[in-house]
Formats: C-alpha cells, sequence, structure tokens
C-alpha cells in the first residue's frame, strides 16, 4: 500500500509540473504571436518601406521581446506559486479546524467551530466556503440524544446479559456537545442574516436529519440552491423559529420534519424561489409533506411563491395551528391527506392564489377549524393560468368548521365525497367558481348554507340540483 501512495504522489507532482510547463510555453507562444501581429499591424499602418534592418535595431527588438516574454513568464511562475501556497494554506487550516471539531474536549470542539468559520471567511472560493460549510452542518447530523447533551462525562460503560454470559460495553461520548451544536447553529445563523459581514446566505445548506435544540433562525437568509432540513428533529425548551426568514433557493425541503419544541414559529416567513424556469425542474419548490407538528405551529402572514407550497400528510397535532393571513402564489398549494388537530386551526384572511389547490382527503378533527375571510382561487392570474381546480374532495369533517365569508373562485370547487359531521357552516361564502360540486357526501349532519330555508336561491352552478345532498349509500363488501 505504502508504494501505491508513493506512485501516486509523484505521478501528482508529474502532472502539477507539466501544468506549470504547459502553462510558461503558452505564454511565451501567445507573446511572440501579440508582437509579430503588432509588428504587422504597425508596418502595413505606417507604410514602412523595406530596407536592411540595422543590427543594433535587430538587438533592440529581440531584448524587448525576450524582456517581455521573460516577464510574462516570471507572472505565471509567481501567480502558480500564489494559488499553491493558498491551496496548502486552506489545507493545512480546514485541516487543524476539522482537528479540532473531533477532540473530545468540549471547548476544544467549539474552539474548531469558530475556526472553521474563520477558514471560511479567510478563503472566498466558492468550493472552500462550501466545503467548511458542509462540515458545520455535518456535525449538527451527527446522532445525537438531547437527553444527554449537556453530560459532563467523556465515556458511559453498560453491561448487558446475551446468553447467560455477561458484557461490558464503553461508549465514547461527545461531552456537553450541547454546547458544540449550540455554537454551529449561532455561527450559520450569523453569517446568513442580511448584516453579516461575510454572508453565506448564497451556499447549499444540508441539515437533514439533524437533531437542532431551541432553534433560532429568525431572520435568516437561505439563498442557495438547495436548502434541506428533510427528516430533521426540532426540539428544546424554548421555541423553534423561523420568523422572517427568507428561503430564496430552488429546493426547500422539510419533508418529514418533526417539530417537537416548546412552539414552532413561521410568522413573517417567505418561501420564494428565484424566478428562474422552475415549473421544468422536479421536486423544486417548498416542500413539508409528511411532517409532523407535535407543538403549536404559526405560519402567520408567511408567503409562499414559486412552484409548489406541499403540506400533504403533514400532521398538524399541537394544540394550536395558524395560518392565518398566509399568501400562497404558487403553480401549486396541496395539503392533501393532512391532518388538523388540536384545539384550534386558523386560515382566517388567508390567500390561495395558486392553478391547483388541493385538500382531498385532508382530515379535520380540531375542535374548531375557522377559513373565515379566505379566498380560495382566482379567474385570472397575471402572467399565469388562472386556478383549474380547488379541490376538498373525500376530506373529512368533524367538530366546527366555519367557511363564513369566505371567497371560492376559478374553474371548478369540488367537495365531494366529503364526510360531513360537526357543525360546519358556510354563511355568506361566495361560489363564484364555474362549477362547485357537494356531490355523494358519505355524510351531511350539521351543514349550514344561505340556501337552506329556501333552496330555490341556490345558485344553479352548485351541484347536486336536488338540496340538501343526499348522502352516498354504503359500498357493500
Amino acid at each position: 500500500m505504502r508504494w501505491r501512495g508513493r506512485t501516486r504522489e509523484r505521478f501528482t507532482g508529474r502532472l502539477q509540473r507539466s501544468a506549470l510547463l504547459l502553462s510558461v510555453v503558452l505564454v511565451v507562444l501567445g507573446g511572440l504571436g501579440i508582437a509579430a501581429l503588432a509588428w504587422w499591424v504597425l508596418w502595413i499602418l505606417l507604410g514602412a518601406k523595406a530596407q536592411t534592418p540595422d543590427q543594433v535595431d535587430l538587438t533592440k527588438i529581440a531584448l524587448s521581446v525576450a524582456a517581455g516574454v521573460g516577464g510574462a513568464v516570471a507572472l505565471v511562475v509567481a501567480y502558480r506559486k500564489q494559488r499553491d501556497g493558498e491551496r496548502g494554506r486552506f489545507v493545512e487550516l480546514f485541516g487543524a479546524a476539522a482537528r479540532q471539531l473531533g477532540d473530545a474536549d468540549v471547548a476544544v470542539r467549539i474552539a474548531g467551530v469558530y475556526a472553521m468559520a474563520g477558514v471560511a471567511d479567510e478563503f472566498s472560493a466558492p468550493s472552500r466556503r462550501q466545503q467548511c460549510i458542509d462540515v458545520l452542518c455535518g456535525y449538527l447530523r451527527l446522532p445525537y440524544d438531547p437527553e444527554s447533551g449537556a453530560d459532563h462525562l467523556a465515556q458511559r460503560t453498560e453491561t448487558v446479559e446475551e446468553a447467560g454470559v455477561k458484557r461490558e460495553l464503553r461508549y465514547q461520548l461527545r461531552q456537553n456537545d450541547r454546547e458544540v451544536r449550540r455554537a454551529v447553529v449561532d455561527v450559520i445563523v450569523a453569517h446568513v442574516r442580511a448584516s453579516a459581514e461575510v454572508s453565506w446566505s448564497q451556499y447549499n445548506f444540508d441539515f437533514s436529519g439533524a437533531v437542532l435544540e431551541d432553534s433560532d433562525f429568525r431572520y435568516a437568509v437561505f439563498a442557495g440552491e438547495r436548502t434541506y432540513f428533510a427528516r430533521a428533529v426540532f426540539t428544546g425548551n424554548r421555541a423553534t423559529t423561523f420568523e422572517h426568514a427568507r428561503f430564496l433557493g430552488q429546493y426547500i425541503s422539510f419533508r418529514r420534519c418533526v417539530f417537537r419544541g416548546n412552539t414552532t414559529l413561521f410568522r413573517d416567513a417567505e418561501f420564494a424561489p428565484a424566478e428562474r424556469a422552475w415549473s421544468e425542474l422536479p421536486g423544486a419548490g417548498t416542500r413539508f409533506e409528511g411532517a409532523v407538528f407535535d407543538s403549536p405551529v404559526s405560519f402567520d402572514r408567511t408567503v409562499f411563491r414559486g412552484p409548489a407550497a406541499i403540506f400533504g400528510d403533514v400532521a398538524f397535532a399541537g394544540e394550536r395551528t395558524s395560518f392565518a393571513e398566509t399568501v400562497f402564489r404558487t403553480g401549486r398549494t396541496e395539503f392533501g391527506g393532512a391532518t388538523f388537530d388540536g384545539s384550534a386551526v386558523r386560515f382566517e384572511g388567508a390567500e390561495f392564489d395558486s392553478a391547483r389547490i388541493s385538500f382531498t382527503r385532508a382530515h379535520f378533527y380540531a375542535a374548531r377549524v375557522a377559513f373565515d375571510g379566505a379566498r380560495f382561487g382566482v379567474r385570472s392570474r397575471w402572467r399565469r393560468s388562472p386556478t383549474l381546480a380547488v379541490d376538498f374532495s373525500a376530506a373529512e369533517y368533524h367538530g366546527t368548521i366555519s367557511f363564513d365569508d369566505t371567497v371560492f373562485d376559478g374553474r371548478e370547487a369540488d367537495f365531494s365525497d366529503g364526510d360531513f359531521f360537526g357543525e360546519i357552516t358556510f354563511r355568506r361564502a361566495r361560489f363564484e367558481s364555474q362549477r362547485t360540486r357537494f356531490d355523494t357526501p358519505k355524510a351531511w349532519v350539521g351543514v349550514r348554507v344561505d340556501w337552506d330555508v329556501d333552496p330555490t336561491y341556490k345558485p344553479s352552478r352548485i351541484t347536486p340540483g336536488t338540496w340538501p345532498p343526499a348522502p352516498a349509500p354504503p359500498a357493500v363488501s
């Protein structure tokens, strides 16, 4: 194995020397070519006449050309030396910071966090800075148990018995790792806020599967192509907050995240992918599908733009869930299969300005759900197609659910196959879609609309024609 390493080093050295030689040769040839071209142009423009060359003039010209070529060669060599020196310095500093991050002592690891950030700030080359960011994010993705995050022990011993034989297992622990992880998050957030002296906002961040305690990402700006929090676990005794944060990349993922903190706040945040050909990119947009919110959560006044805002199969299990005055200006807005539980769910004043809006198979089990004053769909959208469908088909409404003063627009609003069992009101709701369907409900108990007293006031574009809708007969097994 040792001879292979030496062979690889020799080969690498030869490549580097060959590259330097090639650069020098190209510079020399380029210099001679430019000199010849300049001589020819001056000869033509100035109308020089052929005459016997003077030896002194030829010597001056030769010396000038040699000096110019020599200067160019010196510049190339100096540039390559400087570049190699910078590369060597980066490797040295990066390696030192990485060793500190892997140290057993908590103080050394915290110092390593700031050392790695310092390396990223010093070297502005995108690949090198991204490498440092990846290491910091990678530290957060390491296995971590919040219950032992403040443990002062460096190792733990455990005795297990298998088939009557006792064995002693020893585990190496990262001492007081909570403080180190908090330092990593603080350093990253400080570099992605608008006030950062050196900004990392344009880079990619991968927090996939990380355990994040008491995370404070307020006013953070993530403008890199990819920002991943997929499968991350947010926990702690304080709020997990992304208030006023801006997500401007093409791929923003909170898929299958678990939010267990005291509360979760996305108030006044903005999810706005840059205007590129995002409609052609699979997976682009903002994705929360499969996430679990065990804590109260607020998306009040949040704005979603881009190709899609996906909340499919999300479990909102906290005491309160709020999307009050939230704006969805996306190609697709999906809450299909989502479960809304707890004591209160709010969508008051929300604006759904999307080509397709889906709450199909959604489960409204909270004690009270309010869509009062919300607007679903538009007939015309500037530079985009109108809303094609507002889909609440096969949704379940159990509890007190209010669509009072809500506006349904676009081509079609579909409430067919719904399970209406509770106190569901559509007072003063405006059904302006070209077609609205309430056909074949699974149950129709406790629903109130403005034409209950006199069905003749029911708009003709609402089906079925016979009111109230008759529940579908139970399926025969």
